[in-house]
Formats: C-alpha cells, sequence, structure tokens
C-alpha cells in the first residue's frame, strides 16, 4: 500500500502530507489540534513569529510526551511488581497444597 497526498491547514496555510491509507482523519484530527495550540498560544502570548510560535508548541508537544511515558512507565513498573508478587502468592499457596511437588 502507497502513501497518499492529503492537504492539512495549518495557521491558514496549506501543506500537502502523505499518509498511510486509512490514517486521513487522524492525520486531520492532527493538524487541527496543532493549528488549535498555535492560535491558542498566539492569543496568550502575543507571539507573531511562525518559526517562534512552532519551536514552542513542538517543545510543548515533546514535553507532553515525555510526560506520558513516563507515566506509562511507571505504571508498568507497578503492575509488573504487583505481578512478581501476586506469582510469589501463587507459588506459596501451590507449596501449601502439593508440598514437595514446587
Amino acid at each position: 500500500m502507497s502513501n497518499q497526498a492529503v492537504d492539512v491547514e495549518i495557521l491558514g496555510k496549506v501543506t500537502r502530507v502523505n499518509c498511510p491509507p486509512g490514517q486521513e482523519a487522524s492525520l486531520l484530527t492532527a493538524a487541527q489540534d496543532l493549528d488549535r495550540r498555535l492560535k491558542e498560544m498566539a492569543d496568550r502570548t502575543k507571539v507573531t513569529n511562525e518559526v517562534k510560535l512552532l519551536t514552542i508548541a513542538a517543545l510543548n508537544i515533546c514535553y507532553e510526551l515525555q510526560t506520558k511515558q513516563q507515566e506509562k512507565d511507571g505504571q508498568q513498573s507497578e503492575i509488573n511488581g504487583r505481578m512478581e508478587k501476586l506469582a510469589a502468592s501463587l507459588e506459596e499457596a501451590l507449596r501449601k497444597v502439593r508440598p514437595g511437588e514446587l
């Protein structure tokens, strides 16, 4: 399957980007989210330089991704710890039920 070109509009400028088949709606939603963030940031900060706006937005998005990844890693670590405790508890229970078999 080949990518197809999709036009997205950000800050009033249309850009054509390649997109995997079936992902067009997700790409358009992402572009709309970025456009909204940039416009809100421009209103909030009064920054009009598009390069600065895009740089700040990229940094904010990277920070959000890092934060989410750290949360996910912490949750995964907690799940792994609980699974180890559960496995140990099950082994202990089986030893009590069938002594000498384990």
